[in-house]
């Protein structure tokens, strides 16, 4: 094998990877100052309320393809409310936690 197949197979994997999540507190803090419930962001992507509250308590992450709508949702909450976003900027969770809805 070529390096530049090995290189492409890198770039095939990075590629793959989900994107981090806020850390568990900041999820909640997003959804708390846009005036959302839990259940409200559990009806909108798709999943019990009892999933968003262990995600937000960090318990759990959400699986595909919850995650990506949790995920543009907080990205969204993020815009709308960038002093409570930068709280805790630059933080993640890790991406291999066991995962719920």
């Amino acid at each position: 094998m070529s390096d530049s197949d090995r290189s492409q197979r890198v770039d095939a994997l990075l590629n793959d990877l989900p994107e981090a999540l806020p850390p568990p507190q900041m999820r909640a803090k997003l959804r708390l100052a846009a005036g959302l419930t839990q259940q409200d962001v559990a009806d909108a992507v798709g999943v019990k309320r009892v999933a968003v509250t262990r995600w937000e308590l960090g318990q759990t992450s959400p699986r595909r393809p919850h995650r990506e709508n949790y995920l543009r949702l907080l990205k969204g909450l993020a815009e709308r409310f960038p002093d409570v976003a930068q709280l805790d900027a630059g933080s993640t969770t890790p991406t291999s936690e066991g995962g719920s809805g």
